[in-house]
């Protein structure tokens, strides 16, 4: 992907977190793309997930700039931060699921929050739609504990498309699941880029999720970027570190 062609949908320049006396992001500059899926790779306690909860203000940043879209997060007034999280869908390491509410319930609760009013004929078509794309029609009455932990993390993602967000953020999008539906569900992030030409970040330390879903990757280690490119930038780099990864 020749990103000096491509617009930049989140920006984020010099990004800091700390929390007490442990700096946990330490001068993050990076930017997100149009169309593309965008890999943060790095060990645990990198920072990782802290840096996609403060893209969506789960996290207040310390210091450093984050932009979505034409909205500057810093200091942005509760308003705007609810149009940009509209703009935003966050696939939780968890699925995040409401355990009292069937998976028709939680994909409808997504809807209500939306500023939208939509009738009950468009909600129903646009559940069972969501569902179609994750390959789960059937699913829409069941609870979530009726759920396989990859059916969980396939709801999780209807939930997300439901309001057809510009911007996705995963959240381990594999962790916890078996080879065979990791992979499922790697290729189903791919599925979802191609047909909704939305922007995704994937945090993930699965390298058979990178190899698979990476149109660029970024490596943090202590706090920083260590390293910027793509899969084949990283799998023949020499660096000891980046290759304690890919061997």
């Amino acid at each position: 992907m020749d990103t000096e062609t491509k617009k930049a949908v989140i920006q984020i320049e010099g990004l800091t977190k700390s929390f007490g006396d442990l700096k946990v992001l330490d001068g993050v500059t990076l930017n997100l793309y149009g169309n593309e899926n965008l890999v943060i790779l790095g060990k645990s306690g990198t920072g990782k997930s802290v840096l996609i909860k403060c893209i969506v203000n789960l996290l207040q940043h310390d210091q450093g700039s984050i932009k979505v879209g034409k909205y500057e997060l810093t200091g942005i007034s509760e308003d705007d931060l609810i149009k940009v999280r509209q703009k935003i869908g966050f696939l939780f390491q968890s699925a995040a699921l409401y355990d009292s509410m069937t998976v028709r319930e939680n994909l409808t609760f997504a809807l209500l929050r939306l500023k939208e009013k939509f009738s009950t004929e468009e909600v129903d078509r646009m559940i069972v739609e969501a569902l179609e794309n994750v390959g789960l029609p059937d699913a829409i009455d069941k609870m979530p504990s009726e759920l396989s932990g990859g059916m969980k993390k396939r709801i999780g993602l209807a939930r997300t498309l439901v309001v057809k967000p510009d911007i996705i953020l995963y959240d381990e999008p594999t962790t916890g699941l078996d080879p065979i539906t990791s992979d499922e569900i790697s290729h189903l992030i791919n599925d979802t880029k191609s047909k909704f030409k939305n922007a995704s970040i994937i945090i993930t330390h699965d390298i058979n999720c990178v190899k698979t879903v990476a149109d660029r990757i970024i490596m943090l280690k202590d706090g920083k970027v260590y390293k910027e490119g793509n899969l084949q930038e990283f799998t023949t780099d020499s660096d000891p570190y980046i290759q304690s990864f890919f061997k």
